[in-house]
């Protein structure tokens, strides 16, 4: 006969599982208020946390992501130079690496922001409804994931999920910039469309979607249109006017090459 807590228990090992818990039990007992008689020293991105960009610079995280991003000669070979990335510790606690959509001969590059639950389950960008909008958005004005004319190419600014959807830290998107700026560039796009403030804070160092969206902008010599996410626009539909518009621009930017 099942225990009456069996079903409660089950729930929060699968809500551990979520949140990125790998271990429960050590092969020794840790005592928590032992103190080691000499402080470790901080290696890696670790050390960087809270001490800014000279620490950055000291670990050399960034310069190592931009040499392997720089040598990949394709979009292939970018995904494996990410995934054998060693320093970015989200790619333990994701189940997949979150693998974009479209060919590289997309006219348009749609950038989200960091994957969420479904996406890390899926491996896909922008999957369920949110996505289902996305798909409906980019029919509205003639573009699509498989559109013959006008194809687009849906990715998002992270390949991982953080734990809990948290927001990326400032030295994640400092290492994993330099490989999707070698995306950008492989894709070739006559338009990026930044989804979202993780996308902007990624691809234009800003936040502030309601402020920024609209407004075109450069990256790369690509020009670039932020706009609302359609997670966003399912819980606050009265927005969808402005991504009508703002989709109204990206059409006619197109249209004008």
């Amino acid at each position: 006969m099942e225990s009456a807590h069996y079903h409660q228990d089950l729930a929060l090992l699968h809500w551990q599982i979520e949140l990125g818990v790998t271990e429960t039990i050590c092969d020794a007992p840790v005592n928590r208020y032992d103190l080691p008689a000499t402080p470790e020293k901080p290696v890696g991105v670790a050390a960087a946390v809270g001490k800014g960009p000279v620490a950055l610079q000291e670990a050399d995280v960034v310069g190592e992501a931009t040499r392997s991003a720089a040598a990949a000669p394709s979009l292939e070979a970018l995904r494996a130079a990410i995934t054998a990335f060693p320093h970015c510790e989200l790619q333990k606690g994701a189940r997949n690496f979150v693998a974009a959509e479209g060919g590289p001969d997309a006219r348009v590059m749609v950038i989200g922001e960091a994957p969420n639950r479904d996406e890390d389950r899926a491996g896909k960008p922008f999957v369920g409804a949110a996505g289902q909008l996305l798909d409906r958005m980019l029919a509205a004005v003639d573009m699509g994931r498989n559109h013959a004319d006008t194809p687009v190419y849906v990715t998002n600014c992270l390949p991982w999920r953080p734990p809990q959807d948290r927001d990326p830290t400032p030295e994640e998107i400092a290492m994993l910039r330099p490989f999707l700026l070698r995306q950008i560039a492989l894709v070739k796009p006559q338009a990026i469309v930044v989804m979202g403030n993780g996308a902007c804070q990624m691809v234009l160092g800003r936040r502030g979607i309601t402020r920024l969206r609209g407004e075109w902008a450069k990256v790369s010599g690509v020009p670039v249109l932020p706009m609302f996410h359609p997670g966003y626009l399912l819980r606050n539909p009265e927005a969808k006017r402005d991504t009508w518009a703002d989709l109204l621009s990206l059409k006619q930017r197109l249209r004008n090459g």
